[in-house]
């Protein structure tokens, strides 16, 4: 006898049960559901998953799987061409429709848009939904019709668009097919690293739905009511830490906006003023999406056209340096040790040392976007692509060129005591505040009760900030000239 009818729910960047809108319509098919996550990374280009990603990636793939098997279901897991998984699926179990949620990158929208049309051609109902965002690229617009590329009247456009819709639970059973579909174990993708570098990750990150809400729960406890003043502070615990599962879906956005909503509701005006400012915040992400869903071609090259004349510099050294946190400069060095350890950045130290790298050593931004898409877990191509060209000063929005952050100042102002610096810097552990973020100015008897050795335990400044500043100010006259 032919196989029972069965529905796929495809898996991708929304790893969660609730508020998911291609599960939720499978579910309302009554069709046995066959959940798959397929492993094709050749498929995504040069913006496939990379080191950081894949480890959480393997988590949380096995947190969904754990969660499918509470409520008498499984993951199924293949690699290959997408399109050979799903026609072996439609021929051997009877798959009679496909449910995904959108995804937005311009690689990814193409390869799902033929698989859309090659499925139907089968025979197969396909419907694809929204669970990553709370506005979908093409639903807002400004008055002339066009693409938004200021975030300020993209935020009010938001703030007069209707509410997004309500979160809904997670399905309490799924229906099982008659004969499950061979299934590849999730260690067999090898996504986890063969040297293991990811202990600062394990130790800071918990993947999966239930780490995801409880990482909200906890931001709202403990955060939310400074959020405004607070969120700049890398030494404290300030802000929400949610992009790592806001990126892999294992929450989705319209659960956080509703959430904060009603926490608003319960509490005074200074509170709610700091949950605007998150709100706003999560308003970012969305013009992120925005921005890459109208302009594909800024993952690699810039808005601005001007800047493909700009006089970037090949400095492969300085750039090991940047990379590496040896640059001297201890805010830049810490935060880009704390990437290294943790897989993540506190978004005001990604300014900083960004800045760095684009204007200290004119090292081209698309080096920068590159490092951080291996080694951050919640490398993201909408907001990376957003946050370099920002900082770059040739994109939507961006700060204007000669903006360019004194690391010694910033440290100065949001690291006050040091203590960023002295978790990620060791080695200055034993400065003074007063020379902290500047070890370079200290005297000879200070360093030496402090055990620093300028040169040798810790690096000289591979830049003069007030050289660095003029040359680079200089290069963007250029351009303006021409």
């Amino acid at each position: 006898m032919p196989e029972q009818p069965t529905a796929v729910v495809w898996f991708r960047q929304d790893l969660r049960l609730s508020d998911n809108p291609a599960l939720d319509a499978a579910v309302k098919t009554g069709l046995p559901i066959i959940p798959l996550f397929v492993w094709q990374p050749e498929e995504e280009g040069k913006w496939a998953p990379a080191s950081a990603s894949r480890w959480w990636l393997h988590q949380s793939l096995t947190a969904l799987d754990a969660a499918l098997r509470r409520i008498g279901s499984r993951l199924i897991v293949r690699s290959g061409p997408t399109s050979d998984v799903f026609r072996a699926l439609v021929q051997k179990h009877g798959v009679k429709a496909v449910f995904w949620n959108r995804r937005y990158e311009p690689v990814v929208v193409k390869r799902d848009t033929g698989l859309k049309s090659e499925l139907k051609s089968l025979g197969v109902a396909v419907e694809s939904y929204n669970s990553a965002l709370l506005h979908e690229p093409w639903t807002l617009a400004t008055q002339a019709g066009k693409p938004f590329q200021v975030f300020t009247p993209y935020w009010k456009a938001i703030q007069a668009a209707p509410q997004p819709a309500e979160p809904f639970p997670a399905p309490q059973r799924l229906r099982s097919p008659e004969t499950w579909p061979d299934s590849l174990p999730i260690a067999a993708l090898e996504l986890e690293p063969k040297i293991d570098w990811a202990a600062g990750m394990r130790a800071s990150w918990t993947p999966g739905e239930t780490g995801a809400m409880t990482a909200l729960q906890r931001f709202l406890d403990d955060a939310l009511g400074e959020y405004k003043t607070a969120r700049d502070r890398p030494d404290l615990r300030s802000t929400s830490r949610l992009s790592p599962h806001l990126h892999f879906g294992e929450i989705g956005p319209r659960q956080i906006w509703h959430t904060v909503l009603k926490a608003m509701a319960k509490c005074d005006g200074s509170v709610q003023a700091n949950a605007e400012w998150y709100l706003r915040e999560l308003a970012w992400r969305e013009f992120a999406y925005h921005l890459l869903y109208h302009f594909p071609h800024t993952t690699d090259q810039p808005l601005r056209p001007e800047f493909a004349r700009f006089p970037w510099r090949d400095d492969r050294q300085a750039l090991r340096a940047w990379q590496k946190g040896r640059t001297g400069y201890p805010l830049v060095d810490a935060g880009m040790r704390e990437l290294w350890i943790t897989g993540w950045m506190h978004n005001r130290v990604r300014m900083v040392v960004a800045s760095f790298l684009v204007k200290h050593l004119l090292i081209p931004w698309q080096r920068g976007a590159e490092w951080f898409w291996d080694t951050l877990v919640d490398a993201d191509l909408a907001n990376n692509t957003l946050g370099w060209q920002w900082t770059a000063g040739c994109g939507a929005d961006a700060a204007p060129y000669f903006r360019i952050f004194n690391p010694v100042n910033q440290g100065e102002k949001f690291d006050p005591n040091g203590a960023y610096v002295r978790r990620f810097v060791p080695e200055l552990a034993r400065l003074p505040n007063e020379y902290i973020h500047k070890p370079w100015t200290a005297p000879d008897e200070i360093l030496e009760k402090a055990g620093v050795r300028l040169g040798e335990t810790y690096p000289r400044p591979v830049v003069d900030h007030a050289l660095a500043r003029q040359r680079a100010l200089d290069a963007f006259e250029r351009i303006r000239r021409s």
